[in-house]
């Protein structure tokens, strides 16, 4: 099939979505009011709490929420053929993930900016606010761990892609200080230099992956880690206009550019979808996920659609910047649209791949025993009418500059290799393969860097909430500079730790089912407060998602546990890695459950205190 019709009414889906739906929420539902105080400029203080311009906000929402996910999720999800994961993408991200952002954002600005914890204890009750704040708490560190295992793939043994990330640290630097001290509010100006920047760096890079420098930009995989931790720690301390903001707008361009370019550049080649509308994986045994299409597929797809961790965004650094309410229905709604479009091209871009050369790169080939089973799949399914002969992947590593595409599993390589194939087929861009992939890496890595910077402030934010009640009552004022250091390393130490020990096939289950359970959470909220302040009758909104992700998250929570995660613990080598995936997902399941009945209780409670005489 080809992809320009696919793509078409995807797009088409996405912007209706935005004009009427969004419309909808933001004047029946949420009845939104310039006029009303928003806490930017009630509790401004220079440095968490600063009103910001609408399109720098969308700028470095739309970068802290687009993570790995709308990247590597439908790139993995791809295994079941191209309908499943654009089907939920599209469905998802218009009538739950969009609504979600859009409703926890307007719920933190209208309660001070408070976290999605604090909201739920006041909204919920104490035992739903405790046990929310508990696993969210642990959800963030398994998210950013997640996130961040896909990073370090790309860039480990990268010289060329460790640079261009590098540059934009200082660039960033740069573009913060022009745009907030030297030339205020000069946004075009700070735009231009921060773009050329990004542009120059990606160039600059190829110079340095083969010169003398190479080796100081060649890092290890243990090396990668160490540096993204320290980056996340330093980025979660400073005030957000010297390097969080800047870099996640600077970040933005590239993400939006990157992907309008990717649009247009299918519109212009309108390549043929090769992996089918559905594969004999949906039935399960497949070599990236090993469960059945119902339900892994909506928590391999993970952020593309709907994803908890973007309620901790909207209910942590951007509510605290909003300027004025109306904002948030752009911010809110629109940057999850953006991030579904991001998901849909991604899964483009894989599934134009040939199957057999996407299997050859999603298969694990390391060990001569993984060598073996990817031969006998290949041969099984060749010979039940499924071909999964490699058709080019030969001429993709010459042309890409890859010593060896095969068994780089964990998707990074693959929407490489796909985005690349794409650019390369652009009348006029034809020989530049190798240029396109390794901006595709930087693409990549640029896109989950920026989740986990502000990822990484969240979690201070959480955690110094929590101790601010337990330990001292200074944690949990963000201006508190002790606190800050503390937290900030506790949350980048835990997240870094995770992924030392994990990998990107054990991590992700556990990553897509904690990250959907949290969309259970802040659904849950997110109808309380409808119910609480008199809007019921527009539950439906929040409820009809609420009941699909749940459904859906238990059973692949459940089966995780039970078929991958429990076996794990019976094998030596990974026994530590399938006992720390058994709890921390069971204990999350429990706490979703546990917030999921005390929000029925207290949705029965409105209820018939409204009814009572």
């Amino acid at each position: 099939m080809n992809a320009l019709p696919v793509l078409v009414v995807a797009l088409c889906c996405i912007a209706i979505a935005y004009r009427y739906y969004s419309a909808f929420l933001a004047a029946r539902v949420l009845a939104l009011d310039d006029a009303a105080p928003v806490p930017s400029k009630t509790r401004y203080d220079g440095q968490n709490y600063y009103p910001t311009h609408k399109w720098v906000l969308f700028g470095h929402h739309f970068a802290a929420i687009s993570g790995a996910g709308p990247l590597i999720g439908p790139v993995l999800a791809a295994q079941f053929g191209f309908l499943p994961g654009l089907s939920w993408l599209v469905i998802g991200v218009c009538l739950g993930g969009a609504v979600q952002d859009f409703m926890i954002l307007v719920g933190s600005v209208r309660r001070g900016g408070k976290s999605l914890a604090e909201i739920a204890l006041a909204e919920i009750g104490p035992v739903a606010g405790i046990v929310a704040g508990v696993a969210i708490l642990l959800i963030v560190v398994i998210a950013l761990a997640g996130l961040g295992s896909a990073v370090v793939n790309a860039l480990a043994e990268s010289p060329w892609g460790t640079f261009t990330v590098a540059v934009t640290i200082p660039l960033a630097f740069f573009v913060g200080l022009y745009m907030y001290r030297f030339r205020k509010d000069r946004i075009g100006e700070a735009s231009a230099i921060g773009v050329a920047g990004l542009l120059l760096a990606v160039v600059a890079g190829n110079w340095v992956a083969e010169s003398s420098w190479a080796q100081h930009f060649t890092l290890s995989r243990g090396a990668i880690i160490g540096w993204m931790a320290a980056y996340g720690f330093v980025a979660s301390v400073l005030p957000v206009w010297m390097l969080l903001c800047p870099r996640d707008y600077l970040s933005s361009y590239l993400k939006i550019g990157t992907v309008a370019f990717l649009i247009l550049g299918v519109l212009i080649v309108h390549p043929d979808l090769h992996m089918p509308a559905l594969t004999p994986f949906v039935a399960g045994g497949g070599p990236v996920v090993p469960g059945k299409v119902f339900p892994f597929v909506f928590i391999t797809i993970a952020c593309g659609a709907i994803s908890g961790f973007h309620a901790l965004i909207s209910s942590g650094t951007t509510p605290k910047m909003i300027a004025k309410e109306t904002d948030c229905r752009t911010i809110g709604y629109g940057a999850m649209l953006m991030e579904g479009v991001v998901g849909v091209v991604a899964l483009v871009a894989a599934t134009a791949l040939f199957p057999g050369d996407y299997f050859a790169i999603n298969t694990p080939q390391k060990t001569p025993e993984q060598q073996v089973c990817y031969a006998q799949m290949v041969e099984d399914h060749c010979a039940a009418g499924f071909d999964l002969q490699p058709q080019e992947i030969g001429r993709l590593e010459k042309e890409s500059g890859e010593k060896s595409l095969r068994g780089r599993t964990g998707g990074a390589v693959t929407l490489a290799i796909g985005i690349a194939k794409i650019f390369d087929a652009v009348p006029g861009f034809a020989g530049l393969m190798k240029y396109w992939y390794h901006f595709a890496i930087m693409f990549e890595a640029l896109f989950i860097l920026t989740t986990i910077d502000t990822g990484t402030r969240v979690g201070r934010f959480l955690l110094g909430e929590a101790l601010g009640r337990s330990v001292h009552e200074n944690f949990g004022r963000h201006d508190w500079l002790p606190g800050s250091l503390l937290t900030s390393a506790a949350i980048a130490g835990a997240w870094a730790a995770l992924i030392s020990v994990g990998t990107i096939s054990t991590i992700w289950p556990m990553f897509g089912v904690a990250n959907q359970l949290l969309a259970c959470v802040a659904l849950c909220v997110a109808t309380t407060i409808l119910i609480n302040s008199g809007k019921g009758r527009y539950a439906w909104t929040t409820l009809a998602p609420l009941g699909f992700i749940s459904i859906t998250t238990l059973s692949a929570g459940w089966i995780s546990v039970t078929d991958i995660f429990l076996p794990m613990t019976r094998d030596p080598g990974r026994a530590t890695q399938g006992w720390i995936d058994t709890i921390l997902t069971s204990a999350l399941m429990l706490a979703a459950v546990v917030v999921l009945i005390s929000s029925v209780r207290k949705w029965l409670g409105v209820r018939a205190a409204r009814l009572a005489p």
